[in-house]
């Protein structure tokens, strides 16, 4: 058996005296794992680090056994993640949430938007937005998406400001008066601007509350695990309001 791929690093382990056990998220091949041998030397350690892109050939006997890389990094991300500990945080909770994806089950679209994503990482201004994106596109691949085009309601699309946390869609200003309080913000540029370079940190902390709520519901709790503590930090390094000074 033998192919070669599109992917990107989610993780590195050791593995034997001198190799690694890559995890990678490729293109055709969805999120795979495979041995590297030599990959703690000097040379090739630092082109394995998450967040780079690298063009990998995986062999093995059989289909399911482990496999052997061979890998040639095609671009370099994880220096540029170093001074920015948001983009850190950013990486390890995307590989985080990649991990709830069945192995070997391939989704070209979401790989393409973890490209998209990985490359925003430094940039704080823009990459919330995105981040979301991301995580409502996830959501979606896993068989959950929401749905935000028309009120569950009344069918409208206008004036959309909630959503049912029981259902995922979008609920209009004037159905959902009644029940506000045991509804879930709906900010407008997930609606009507689609993403956006830049957004308030309160519309940015209202959109991670709302994708963190059926993360947890329908991801997390099922699998009897937590929310990864990168992602809290990250939401909140880029939703932090600066003081007036």
């Amino acid at each position: 058996m033998e192919w070669s791929d599109e992917a990107i690093v989610l993780g590195v382990r050791r593995h034997g005296e001198s190799g690694v056990l890559l995890e990678l998220l490729t293109r055709d091949h969805g999120r795979h794992f495979g041995f590297l041998p030599g990959g703690r030397s000097r040379k090739t350690l630092p082109l394995i680090q998450p967040g780079n892109s690298l063009a990998v050939t995986w062999r093995a006997r059989l289909d399911q056994h482990l496999g052997t890389l061979s890998v040639e990094a095609t671009r370099l991300r994880a220096p540029g993640f170093i001074n920015a500990p948001h983009a850190l945080y950013g990486f390890a909770a995307l590989a985080a949430s990649l991990r709830f994806l069945p192995e070997r089950d391939p989704h070209p679209a979401l790989f393409d938007a973890v490209i998209h994503l990985s490359e925003a990482l430094p940039d704080a201004e823009s990459v919330g937005p995105l981040f979301v994106e991301f995580e409502l596109r996830l959501l979606a691949e896993l068989g959950f998406g929401l749905d935000f085009d028309s009120c569950a309601a009344t069918g409208t699309q206008e004036n959309l400001v909630y959503v049912s946390p029981r259902t995922g869609r979008a609920v209009s200003a004037q159905a959902g008066e009644p029940y506000r309080e045991k509804l879930l913000t709906l900010p407008g540029f997930l609606v009507y601007e689609g993403p956006a370079n830049r957004v308030s940190p309160q519309a940015l902390a209202e959109a991670f509350a709302l994708t963190g709520y059926f993360l947890q519901r329908w991801i997390y709790e099922p699998q009897d695990r937590a929310p990864p503590p990168e992602r809290a930090r990250f939401v909140e390094s880029l939703t932090r309001e600066e003081d007036p000074a």
